[in-house]
């Protein structure tokens, strides 16, 4: 039988304490980790000079900025709304990218605060050349290639809209041209996968978009780097993956005289395992000898709609609600709270439910969903059946913990709603 998974950053004690005090479910992130994270990917393998940027998207809490930008972390922005959430977290406008799928509203406002833009498309860095002709820009190309645990994570190769399309440069060229920019940064990003081949792959190909640049001095090498939620999974080791690319902005330098930043722009590698879903056993049913038996959480897809989406594996960990003595292992299928067939914590890509062996749960007793800082309450389906959005605490490094979201309170959900019957 596979081993169980443990607990990442909170003991027994501290997640019923945190039960106790702020009820369940409840997400729970850790400010010691999160700054040990920021310092590992500080020392990301570097020739000659390095920026990190967090791609906020993974969850962009006030708190969580303000650890990373204490921490020297620069913003990358997927919306001109993430940008002011930025902004309102106290970051500089100059620490800023926006990398946005879609066109800004306002973009010259946001250009003349002084945050940087990357341009995703032909129509984008057009659409900014005719508003800052002559101005400094970042352009993201897709490099023909990519990465990720599963397709709806690769964000390179021909399936993918994210970029400009490499086989284009002569048309990049031509609109640099004729708008006079200065090409300060090129920019790709691969997906969540962490191939070490690929990302020699990648680099090689991104560095041959900043030698068709003169003006480029930043080089962006976007993608996350794979984490290991369960305890079968290896993480990706940043030094490992970083000297190969670390070398080949040496041999640039040599052939070409120019010394290149590089940029990184975790999200996942930054949160995710800093984050923990405290939760509580509602109920426990099965389906006979030849079935399987449930779990049923106090939670559900609307606060974790990876597992979803994705078939993504989370650690879960029972808690005994009262101490207790070592229970026996067992199988379950652990589902959500939602009316949905989907709601699966326990299941494979496409949707099978699987079994997962934990110590024995009863009514009442917890469980904590662990690697869950990173596209969980930021990307979840909240209001789905019309469960409020899940409240979020922090564990400080003084030990303290505190409300850094508060639950959403029913009314909440509809008040924007406009009764015309």
């Amino acid at each position: 039988m596979t081993s169980i998974e443990k607990l990442k950053f909170l003991n027994e004690e501290q997640v019923r304490s945190i039960a106790e005090t702020f009820g369940t479910p409840v997400f729970v992130y850790s400010q010691k980790e999160i700054e040990r994270r920021c310092e590992e990917a500080l020392s990301f393998p570097n020739a000659f000079g390095l920026q990190v940027r967090y791609a906020m998207k993974a969850n962009p809490n006030t708190n969580i900025l303000k650890i990373m930008k204490q921490k020297g972390i620069l913003i990358d922005a997927s919306s001109e709304y993430e940008v002011s959430r930025a902004l309102a977290s106290g970051f500089p406008a100059e620490s800023i990218m926006l990398t946005s799928q879609q066109f800004p509203k306002d973009l010259k406002k946001i250009i003349e605060l002084g945050v940087s833009f990357n341009a995703c498309s032909l129509k984008q860095l057009e659409a900014y050349g005719k508003l800052f002709p002559g101005g400094k820009v970042s352009i993201r190309f897709n490099p023909g290639l990519g990465s990720g645990h599963t397709k709806k994570t690769d964000v390179g190769g021909v399936a993918s809209a994210f970029g400009i399309w490499h086989e284009k440069l002569s048309e990049v060229r031509s609109l640099v041209k004729q708008y006079n920019l200065n090409v300060e940064k090129v920019h790709t990003h691969i997906g969540s996968g962490s191939d070490p081949e690929v990302w020699k792959a990648v680099a090689k190909y991104t560095l041959e978009y900043a030698e068709a640049f003169e003006t480029v001095k930043v080089v962006s090498l976007g993608g996350g780097y794979k984490v290991g939620r369960m305890a079968d999974e290896k993480s990706t080791d940043l030094q490992k993956i970083g000297e190969p690319v670390k070398q080949q902005f040496i041999d640039f330098a040599t052939q070409h005289n120019r010394k290149l930043i590089l940029e990184i722009e975790p999200g996942t590698y930054l949160i995710a395992l800093c984050g923990a879903l405290v939760t509580r056993v509602d109920d426990k049913v099965d389906t006979g000898t030849k079935g399987f038996t449930f779990l049923k959480l106090d939670t559900g897809m609307d606060a974790n709609t990876r597992p979803s989406l994705y078939g993504a594996r989370h650690p879960l960990v029972t808690v005994t609600k009262h101490p207790d003595t070592e229970r026996p292992i067992e199988e379950y299928v652990v589902v959500g709270h939602c009316c949905e067939s989907g709601d699966l914590f326990t299941q494979k890509e496409g949707g099978e439910a699987v079994t997962r062996p934990m110590a024995r749960a009863e009514i009442d007793d917890y469980v904590v969903m662990e690697a869950v800082g990173a596209y969980c309450s930021s990307m979840s389906t909240k209001n789905y059946n019309s469960f409020p959005e899940t409240g979020e605490v922090i564990l400080l490094s003084s030990g303290e913990t505190k409300w850094i979201r508060k639950p959403q309170s029913l009314e909440e959900i509809y008040k924007n709603e406009i009764s015309v019957i």
